[in-house]
Protein backbone atom coordinates (compact mmCIF):
# COMPACT_ATOMS: atom_id res chain seq x y z
CA UNK A 1 0.00 0.00 0.00
CA UNK A 2 1.37 3.53 -0.89
CA UNK A 3 1.61 5.58 2.90
CA UNK A 4 0.19 8.88 1.68
CA UNK A 5 0.34 12.07 4.31
CA UNK A 6 -2.55 14.04 4.28
CA UNK A 7 -1.13 17.89 5.24
CA UNK A 8 -4.27 19.89 5.33
CA UNK A 9 -4.44 23.96 5.16
CA UNK A 10 -6.33 26.95 4.24
CA UNK A 11 -2.77 27.69 2.45
CA UNK A 12 -3.71 31.55 2.33
CA UNK A 13 -1.13 31.87 1.33
CA UNK A 14 1.09 28.69 0.65
CA UNK A 15 4.65 29.69 1.88
CA UNK A 16 8.01 28.06 2.04
CA UNK A 17 7.60 26.60 5.59
CA UNK A 18 4.79 24.37 4.35
CA UNK A 19 6.79 23.07 1.37
CA UNK A 20 9.92 23.01 4.10
CA UNK A 21 7.69 21.00 6.41
CA UNK A 22 5.97 18.66 3.64
CA UNK A 23 9.04 17.95 1.95
CA UNK A 24 10.95 16.93 5.11
CA UNK A 25 8.03 14.76 6.53
CA UNK A 26 8.06 12.45 2.83
CA UNK A 27 12.04 12.27 2.66
CA UNK A 28 13.34 11.65 6.35
CA UNK A 29 9.69 9.19 7.18
CA UNK A 30 7.69 6.43 5.45
CA UNK A 31 5.71 8.82 3.76
CA UNK A 32 5.75 7.72 -0.02
CA UNK A 33 3.89 11.16 -0.88
CA UNK A 34 2.45 14.25 0.71
CA UNK A 35 -0.94 15.84 -0.13
CA UNK A 36 -1.07 19.30 0.55
CA UNK A 37 -4.84 18.89 1.22
CA UNK A 38 -6.55 22.82 0.08
CA UNK A 39 -9.42 23.32 3.01
CA UNK A 40 -11.93 25.20 1.55
CA UNK A 41 -13.35 26.12 5.20
CA UNK A 42 -11.53 25.73 8.06
CA UNK A 43 -14.65 25.15 11.10
CA UNK A 44 -12.45 27.53 13.55
CA UNK A 45 -11.29 30.20 10.83
CA UNK A 46 -13.62 33.26 9.36
CA UNK A 47 -14.58 32.34 5.69
CA UNK A 48 -14.26 36.26 5.01
CA UNK A 49 -10.88 36.24 5.13
CA UNK A 50 -9.92 33.54 2.60
CA UNK A 51 -9.30 34.21 -0.96
CA UNK A 52 -11.71 32.29 -3.46
CA UNK A 53 -10.66 28.08 -3.77
CA UNK A 54 -9.29 28.41 -7.29
CA UNK A 55 -6.91 30.87 -6.58
CA UNK A 56 -5.40 29.07 -2.95
CA UNK A 57 -5.24 25.70 -4.97
CA UNK A 58 -3.63 27.51 -8.22
CA UNK A 59 -0.85 28.73 -5.78
CA UNK A 60 -0.37 25.27 -4.06
CA UNK A 61 -0.13 23.49 -8.03
CA UNK A 62 2.58 26.35 -8.54
CA UNK A 63 4.24 25.74 -5.37
CA UNK A 64 4.70 22.15 -5.87
CA UNK A 65 5.79 22.21 -9.30
CA UNK A 66 9.22 19.99 -9.21
CA UNK A 67 8.42 18.30 -6.36
CA UNK A 68 7.08 14.82 -7.41
CA UNK A 69 6.38 13.53 -4.02
CA UNK A 70 3.90 16.67 -3.03
CA UNK A 71 0.68 16.82 -4.57
CA UNK A 72 -1.81 19.31 -4.01
CA UNK A 73 -5.35 17.89 -3.62
CA UNK A 74 -8.64 19.83 -4.00
CA UNK A 75 -10.39 16.47 -2.34
CA UNK A 76 -12.12 18.58 0.08
CA UNK A 77 -14.13 21.21 -2.68
CA UNK A 78 -17.05 18.93 -2.87
CA UNK A 79 -17.88 17.48 0.55
CA UNK A 80 -19.84 19.32 2.74
CA UNK A 81 -18.94 22.52 4.41
CA UNK A 82 -17.74 22.88 6.98
CA UNK A 83 -15.27 20.21 6.54
CA UNK A 84 -14.30 17.76 8.85
CA UNK A 85 -11.10 15.78 8.80
CA UNK A 86 -12.28 12.48 9.92
CA UNK A 87 -15.27 13.07 6.65
CA UNK A 88 -12.56 13.65 4.30
CA UNK A 89 -10.44 10.19 5.79
CA UNK A 90 -13.16 7.71 4.87
CA UNK A 91 -14.17 9.68 1.56
CA UNK A 92 -10.53 9.39 0.70
CA UNK A 93 -10.58 5.41 1.74
CA UNK A 94 -13.07 5.09 -0.39
CA UNK A 95 -12.06 6.47 -3.09
CA UNK A 96 -8.16 5.29 -2.84
CA UNK A 97 -8.80 2.06 -1.53
CA UNK A 98 -5.20 0.69 -1.84
CA UNK A 99 -3.84 3.97 -0.14
CA UNK A 100 -2.91 4.48 3.69
CA UNK A 101 -3.76 7.83 4.88
CA UNK A 102 -2.05 9.87 7.81
CA UNK A 103 -2.34 12.90 9.16
CA UNK A 104 0.36 15.56 9.32
CA UNK A 105 -0.06 18.20 11.60
CA UNK A 106 1.78 20.50 13.63
CA UNK A 107 2.48 20.01 18.14
CA UNK A 108 0.61 22.80 18.29
CA UNK A 109 -2.49 21.20 16.65
CA UNK A 110 -2.33 18.03 18.75
CA UNK A 111 -2.29 19.35 21.72
CA UNK A 112 -5.92 20.44 20.87
CA UNK A 113 -6.66 17.12 19.16
CA UNK A 114 -9.12 16.27 21.85
CA UNK A 115 -11.65 18.84 20.28
CA UNK A 116 -11.39 17.59 16.78
CA UNK A 117 -14.58 15.44 15.59
CA UNK A 118 -14.53 12.06 16.24
CA UNK A 119 -10.48 11.99 17.23
CA UNK A 120 -10.94 8.74 18.37
CA UNK A 121 -11.62 7.41 15.27
CA UNK A 122 -8.81 9.08 13.23
CA UNK A 123 -6.72 8.08 16.22
CA UNK A 124 -7.65 4.59 15.96
CA UNK A 125 -7.57 3.99 12.10
CA UNK A 126 -4.90 6.77 10.92
CA UNK A 127 -1.63 7.16 11.75
CA UNK A 128 -0.40 10.93 12.63
CA UNK A 129 3.28 12.61 11.92
CA UNK A 130 3.98 15.26 14.25
CA UNK A 131 6.25 18.42 13.15
CA UNK A 132 7.60 20.55 16.30
CA UNK A 133 5.95 24.18 16.88
CA UNK A 134 7.06 26.49 18.73
CA UNK A 135 4.22 27.28 21.51
CA UNK A 136 3.38 30.08 23.86
CA UNK A 137 1.54 29.38 26.86
CA UNK A 138 1.16 25.57 26.67
CA UNK A 139 4.10 23.45 28.00
CA UNK A 140 1.60 20.69 29.47
CA UNK A 141 2.22 17.45 28.05
CA UNK A 142 -0.38 16.52 25.01
CA UNK A 143 -2.30 13.44 26.34
CA UNK A 144 -1.39 11.86 22.67
CA UNK A 145 2.27 11.85 23.20
CA UNK A 146 2.83 8.54 23.93
CA UNK A 147 -0.01 7.16 22.06
CA UNK A 148 1.28 4.31 19.43
CA UNK A 149 -0.47 6.37 15.96
CA UNK A 150 1.74 9.20 16.96
CA UNK A 151 4.91 9.88 15.35
CA UNK A 152 7.05 12.53 15.84
CA UNK A 153 9.08 13.98 13.40
CA UNK A 154 12.36 15.65 14.27
CA UNK A 155 11.45 18.47 11.52
CA UNK A 156 12.92 22.06 10.94
CA UNK A 157 10.82 24.08 13.31
CA UNK A 158 9.42 27.05 11.20
CA UNK A 159 7.60 30.36 12.49
CA UNK A 160 6.35 31.79 9.34
CA UNK A 161 2.48 32.23 8.88
CA UNK A 162 0.22 33.13 6.32
CA UNK A 163 -1.12 35.58 8.57
CA UNK A 164 2.58 37.47 8.50
CA UNK A 165 3.21 36.98 5.16
CA UNK A 166 -0.88 38.61 4.08
CA UNK A 167 -0.43 41.57 6.81
CA UNK A 168 3.32 42.48 5.20
CA UNK A 169 1.76 42.12 1.55
CA UNK A 170 -0.71 44.70 2.67
CA UNK A 171 2.65 47.33 4.57
CA UNK A 172 4.03 46.58 1.12
CA UNK A 173 6.94 44.68 2.52
CA UNK A 174 9.53 42.66 0.58
CA UNK A 175 8.76 39.16 1.94
CA UNK A 176 9.68 37.40 -1.64
CA UNK A 177 12.25 35.15 0.11
CA UNK A 178 9.31 33.76 2.34
CA UNK A 179 7.59 32.31 -0.82
CA UNK A 180 7.99 29.94 -3.99
CA UNK A 181 9.03 31.92 -6.75
CA UNK A 182 5.80 31.39 -9.07
CA UNK A 183 3.63 31.97 -5.99
CA UNK A 184 4.83 34.99 -4.98
CA UNK A 185 4.19 36.09 -8.94
CA UNK A 186 1.00 34.89 -8.75
CA UNK A 187 -0.29 36.93 -5.61
CA UNK A 188 1.81 39.98 -7.65
CA UNK A 189 -0.08 39.38 -10.82
CA UNK A 190 -3.49 39.32 -8.83
CA UNK A 191 -2.60 41.75 -6.78
CA UNK A 192 -3.95 39.61 -3.56
CA UNK A 193 -3.73 40.64 0.16
CA UNK A 194 -3.32 44.27 -0.75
Amino acid sequence: MKKIGLYFGTFNPIHMGHLVIANHMVEFSDLDEVWLVVTPHNPLKKKSTLLDNHHRLEMVYRATEGYSKLKPSDIEFGLPQPNYTVNTLVYLKEKHPKHHFSLIMGEDNLKNFHKWKNHDVILKENDIYVYPRITKGQTEESRFDSHPSINKVDAPIMEISSTFIRNAIAEQKNIEPLLNAKVWEYIDLMNFYK
